[in-house]
């Protein structure tokens, strides 16, 4: 049986991620993402509910979000699905609790959430310049083309 397991999702972040380190220096940041849903009932009422999603991220990812991503920005989120189980130390139950492992991510929005100011990300990388011509290079040839 073939498998396949992805997760694409467009939310607002509900905090502030949540940057920590492994004892081996991998960053992992935890976010919470909420997504509304609005749609019209049968009897014409405008409806809206809200699904609360947690997401981490690992490695590079991680400390991108840590640093750029405030409470309330909008986010593009690409991953899988991921269960995990513990046992509740106070009652001794089996908890668990699905959530969603980033894979790749794209800022969404204005960096403040305001209209018209720039996006906040990290800084483009310079484009190289042309290399220019040798001194000695021959002129370039003419065409002779109608247009």
């Amino acid at each position: 049986m073939a498998n396949f397991n992805k997760v694409i999702l467009m939310g607002n972040l509900t905090r502030d991620p949540e940057l920590r380190y492994t004892p081996k220096g991998t960053a992992i940041a935890r976010l919470g993402v909420a997504i509304n849903r609005r749609w019209t009932s049968e009897g014409g009422e405008q409806r809206e509910e809200t699904t609360f999603v947690d997401v981490d991220a690992f490695g590079k990812q991680a400390e991108t979000l840590g640093q750029y991503m405030k409470k309330g920005r909008p986010i593009f989120i690409e991953g899988r699905l991921r269960l995990d189980s513990w046992e509740d130390k106070q009652t001794g139950a089996k908890r668990s609790k699905l959530g969603v492992v980033l894979e790749t991510f794209q800022f969404l929005g204005s960096g403040s959430g305001r209209p018209g100011e720039a996006v906040e990300g990290p800084a483009a990388a310079p484009r190289a310049a042309a290399a220019p011509e040798p001194a000695d290079a021959p002129p370039p040839e003419e065409d002779d083309v109608p247009f």
